[in-house]
């Protein structure tokens, strides 16, 4: 008869952790194979999916073509020189239609019309980031968790919520189980913005918002809080104090540097003090790469270089209610 006797060591989950794609094709496309390259259970899209421009492409009667990206005026002769056009409004997340002079100037002069142009071309997108994710991941028992963020419109994301999905999951303002152990609580709305983004609210609201969610969460012990707000003054949420009576903000500087001030949010923070969950995932705030510990919760935000095509990632093994580990990506 043994005198001693060992339960069996529960597996790790590893998970990678993305935010702030903003329509980037190139990005997009590195985060679905990150799961893969990386050897993960699962991937995590942290908010701020949809991209912020659509640049129409005008077909001129000879052929030709034209589009004015960045206030400068490209002329494009050839195929090659179009395509290559389209693939770098991809890769900095912009979206892109062509069409004659007479549709351009009809569209342009009814701002209900771009309005409704800029969403299709949006919903399109990410309808076709839900094929892919599907075509990619299937087969793999990689599970693929995305939420919206402060730059995201509501009707956008309605793309990613769809019947039938097996390996994509929609997971905003929903308690997800990412392991047999491990549940996820998603909020992807932000605290006011000096842009006024489709989907910010009060502090008061968003801590509300929170509470609702955190009460469906099993086991804070072993809880992962998907919060696109990051905690404030965590140092993940360290950027530029912008004059917001300024169109656009502009950097309020002293001494010709600029003054730097946690942007992020209390009642992110509040919570994550509250309940102490083992891991929150934020984002947002695309130049605060960092890692932080609050209490026992380890918070990351792995910032981004969406425009650059450049993914910038967090692989995080967890198991039991404990990070074992973490490690800043960039590729």
């Amino acid at each position: 008869m043994p005198f001693f006797s060992k339960k069996p060591s529960k597996k790790a989950t590893r998970l990678f952790f993305a935010t702030d794609l903003h329509g980037s094709e190139r990005t997009f496309r590195k985060f679905i194979n990150a799961g893969k390259f990386y050897d993960v259970n699962v991937i995590v899209m942290g908010g701020d999916i949809q991209g912020k421009l659509l640049i129409p492409i005008i077909k001129e009667p000879n052929g030709h073509y034209r589009a004015t990206l960045q206030g400068r005026v490209e002329h494009l002769s050839t195929e090659d020189e179009l395509n290559n056009l389209r693939g770098k409004l991809d890769t900095l997340g912009f979206y892109h239609k062509i069409m004659d002079e007479e549709e351009f100037r009809t569209i342009s002069a009814d701002p209900k019309a771009v309005d409704h142009l800029f969403h299709e071309e949006a919903r399109q997108k990410l309808s076709r980031w839900v094929d892919l994710a599907e075509e990619r991941l299937n087969g793999t028992g990689i599970k693929c968790y995305v939420t919206g963020g402060n730059d995201d419109e509501w009707d956008v994301l309605s793309s990613i919520k769809r019947e039938g999905t097996r390996s994509l999951i929609a997971c905003e303002n929903e308690m997800v189980m990412v392991d047999d152990d491990h549940s996820m609580i998603s909020v992807g709305l932000s605290t006011p913005t000096p842009w006024n983004t489709p989907r910010e609210v009060s502090e008061e609201e968003l801590g509300k918002m929170i509470e609702e969610m955190a009460a469906k969460v099993p086991d804070m012990h072993k809880a992962i809080f998907n919060f696109h707000d990051p905690p404030k003054d965590s140092t993940l949420d360290t950027c530029p104090m912008l004059d917001w009576t300024k169109d656009p903000p502009q950097q309020i500087q002293q001494g010709g540097q600029p003054v730097m001030y946690g942007a992020g949010s209390q009642s992110v923070r509040d919570a994550i003090e509250k309940y102490k969950p083992m891991l929150g995932l934020h984002g947002h705030i695309h130049e605060s790469q960092s890692v932080a510990k609050l209490g026992r919760t380890t918070c990351i935000n792995p910032g981004s270089e969406y425009a650059e095509g450049v993914l910038r990632g967090c692989l995080v093994t967890f198991v039991d209610g404990e990070v074992q580990g973490y490690q800043m990506t960039s590729g």
